[in-house]
């Protein structure tokens, strides 16, 4: 009989993983020792085992078969052939925690074990540097003990909330991709400031820090966006003719169109 050794073992060893095994890292969780992946880059494996000390191998099964919660932390166009893979090394008592996105706890079951105990989560990449928001939702089988684990191992690098699956596309739309929205207006800002007369360097250096310092303050002050613009917005200044140029251009209503635009791809993506 197969000995499962291993608290945890990951399904992919990509950037996502890496920050979310040095988080678990960090905060005690697990040991290194305590810890598998599996990825067929040998790169990532090198990194894995020098970095973290946690050791890769590149067959996924391997790992599966020695592990009492696996990661899923893989491509969403390879999911279907990992759980493929992955089918014969997947215990009935075994946790299956997954970050693929747009792919539904009922998929994961079906290519597994129909009572396989499945967390879904949404994290984003914020986790690198330990500031990640994650979603997570409770598959059918999944108990309070599976989520208090996945929320301990997710609360190691940011804010965990717990939602119900159906809402999964917008936590995707909102705050998994939300990320690039912001590095998008930092790229907006840095060249709306070269047209106005600014050096490349300075207009980025200017558009970053002022998302960063921006972002720092609203993690540190307890009231809300609204009030803290409209604290910087003075009646008849500069910033009330920008805000006054971005309602005339409907602003809220071309984010709301884009987080939408992201819900109906994560639709599409979800019945391929």
């Amino acid at each position: 009989m197969i000995k499962r050794d291993i608290a945890l073992g990951f399904i992919g060893a990509g950037n996502m993983a890496e920050a979310i095994g040095r988080g678990i890292l960090a905060a005690g969780i697990y040991p290194a020792e305590q810890m598998l992946a599996a990825d067929p880059n040998p790169q990532r494996r090198a990194l894995f085992s020098q970095q973290l000390h946690i050791s890769a191998l590149p067959d996924s099964a391997s790992v599966a078969e020695r592990c009492q919660t696996i990661l899923l932390a893989v491509k969403p166009q390879m999911i279907g052939p990992v759980l493929e893979q992955l089918r014969p090394a997947i215990a009935p008592d075994v946790l299956v925690i997954s970050i693929v996105a747009a792919v539904s706890t009922g998929f994961i079951n079906r290519h597994l074990l129909p009572s396989t105990r499945v967390v879904r989560v949404m994290p984003n990449t914020p986790m690198l540097v330990g500031a990640g928001t994650s979603a997570l939702a409770r598959g059918k089988d999944a108990t309070d003990t599976d989520m208090a684990l996945a929320t301990r191992i997710f609360g190691s690098c940011g804010v965990v909330l717990q939602i119900k699956e159906s809402a999964m596309n917008a936590v995707t739309s909102l705050s998994g991709s939300g990320p690039a929205y912001v590095f998008y207006l930092c790229e907006a800002l840095a060249h709306a400031g070269e047209q106005l007369g600014l050096s490349p360097a300075d207009a980025q250096l200017l558009a970053r820090q002022t998302i960063i310092g921006a972002g720092t303050l609203l993690a540190k002050s307890h009231e809300s966006a609204t009030l803290l613009r409209q604290k910087v917005t003075s009646p008849g200044g500069f910033t009330q003719a920008a805000i006054q140029n971005m309602e005339a251009a409907n602003y809220f209503s071309l984010i709301s169109s884009a987080l939408q635009a992201a819900a109906r791809r994560g639709d599409e993506l979800a019945q391929q």
